[in-house]
């Protein structure tokens, strides 16, 4: 059988094998029933339709013709790099590394972090639309973690905050 559309086929492979690690790991907690459902129910369930979609996605590439194969391009080092950066920078500065002596910087300053950091994939990132972006990914996960959800972690850096 020849793979038809290179990109849907990997991507079909990905969604497989993320559903079932996702299926895997839930069977280590109580999955329970659907009247009573436990901790991993949820989990399971979701593994098991992220494989199902991988698998009709792969099936997919492999039935339906596409005009050059969809062909897997080279890989995008700087969005790569600066997506991943972004997110570790974000957990770094909303807990802090306290075994490196970086105190927690909260919620404010993470977010605004990680959206400028992960703004730089652009090749013609602006500050201006960052700065709001940021400014409202802020404002909006402040309400509703902290305000509506009551979630406790850090909002403002240790140092502000005491």
């Amino acid at each position: 059988m020849k793979i038809k559309s290179q990109t849907d086929f990997y991507s079909g492979l990905m969604f497989i094998g993320t559903g079932i690690a996702f299926a895997v790991g839930a069977t280590n907690y109580k999955v329970g029933d659907a009247s009573r459902m436990g901790p991993g129910y949820f989990p399971l369930m979701l593994g098991v339709l992220m494989a199902i979609v991988g698998l009709l996605i792969t099936y997919k590439a492999l039935i339906i013709e596409t005009e050059d194969g969809d062909k897997i391009g080279n890989w995008a080092w700087r969005p790569l790099f600066y997506v991943i950066t972004a997110n570790i920078v974000f957990g770094v500065l909303l807990a802090g590394l306290h075994s490196f002596g970086v105190p927690a910087f909260g919620l404010i300053a993470a977010i605004y972090a990680l959206t400028f950091i992960a703004a730089m994939a652009q090749p013609d990132w602006k500050f201006k639309p960052t700065f709001f972006l940021a400014t409202v990914l802020a404002l909006g996960s402040y309400l509703v973690f902290v305000k509506a959800l009551a979630l406790q972690f850090p909002v403002w850096p240790d140092f502000i905050a005491g």
